[in-house]
């Protein structure tokens, strides 16, 4: 398998995994409506034995909410990590740095 076949086939992998998060997204966001309406619905102030309890179980709803959020930001830094591999760099904007590091991740040479 040379380079260009590997660049490919990691990027398929990537745009399946994409795939594979919307949907887990999707599917998380109509649970979560389900939840949010359900909470609305039948919990009010009079079911918890006091505030410490409400803040309690509000802070177990998102702490729920803050995993799935930071599950799907250390996917995304994957797939970030295998476009920065994978894609060329463009020489527009320049920095102040010599380059090296970055060229080593973004510089592919000539793919034809």
């Amino acid at each position: 398998m040379n380079r260009e076949q590997a660049y490919r086939r990691m990027l398929g992998a990537t745009a399946n995994m994409q795939w594979n998060i919307a949907m887990m997204l999707e599917a998380k966001a109509e649970e979560a409506e389900k939840a949010r309406h359900w909470i609305c619905n039948h919990i009010t102030a009079a079911s918890f034995l006091g505030d410490q309890t409400q803040i309690k179980q509000t802070a177990q709803i998102n702490e729920q909410v803050i995993e799935v959020l930071d599950g799907v930001n250390k996917m995304s830094q994957g797939i970030l990590s295998v476009m920065k591999s994978v894609l060329p760099r463009s020489n527009d904007g320049g920095g102040d740095d010599d380059g090296d590091d970055e060229e080593m991740l973004f510089g592919m040479g000539d793919m034809n």
